[in-house]
């Protein structure tokens, strides 16, 4: 039976899993997107986003504590400043994971997990999120536009012949 046994353990050791995550969590803060297999970006994102959440407070023994999953003071200097300041108001959810596809070798699924303030592209690409989906709605505001564009155009059109008879 399964009892208690709520995480991925990799198929790895105890202490291989910690030293892997730490690691993984060390190049996602350093870098602020890594590529990795599904299964490890899932449990990075159980081990990194409450130290995420914790760097939000910067006190002696937050530092401490982020330290001792760490290990790595440049990290931690990276996580406290620039990473801190810009998920100051986001509430969680600091990290997202998409998908690649699959490798070639041993077709395990792969992802790149990235932390979500700091992507440009999906930063530039926002746009307004339509609420409904329904095709009635979206073909009575499309009929008006095109009702109203012909005749805009037939208005024009006697100006261009005027200024051509001049």
């Amino acid at each position: 039976m399964r009892h208690n046994k709520k995480f991925n353990h990799l198929s790895r050791t105890a202490s291989h899993r910690h030293a892997m995550l730490a690691n993984m969590a060390i190049s996602l803060i350093m870098h602020k997107r890594i590529t990795t297999t599904l299964a490890k970006a899932k449990a990075l994102k159980k081990y990194v986003e409450p130290l995420i959440t914790r760097s939000k407070e910067d006190t002696t023994n937050s530092r401490r504590v982020v330290f001792s999953y760490l290990q790595n003071k440049y990290a931690v200097k990276e996580l406290f400043s620039t990473v801190a300041e810009k998920v100051g108001d986001r509430p969680g959810g600091y990290t997202r994971i998409i998908k690649l596809g699959f490798r070639e070798g041993d077709a395990a699924q792969i992802c790149f997990i990235e932390l979500v303030d700091f992507d440009e592209n999906m930063a530039k690409t926002k746009t307004a999120k339509k609420t409904r989906r329904s095709r009635r709605s979206s073909a009575k505001t499309a009929a008006p536009a095109e009702a109203a564009a012909p005749a805009e155009a037939q208005a024009e059109e006697p100006k261009a012949e005027e200024k051509a008879a001049e």
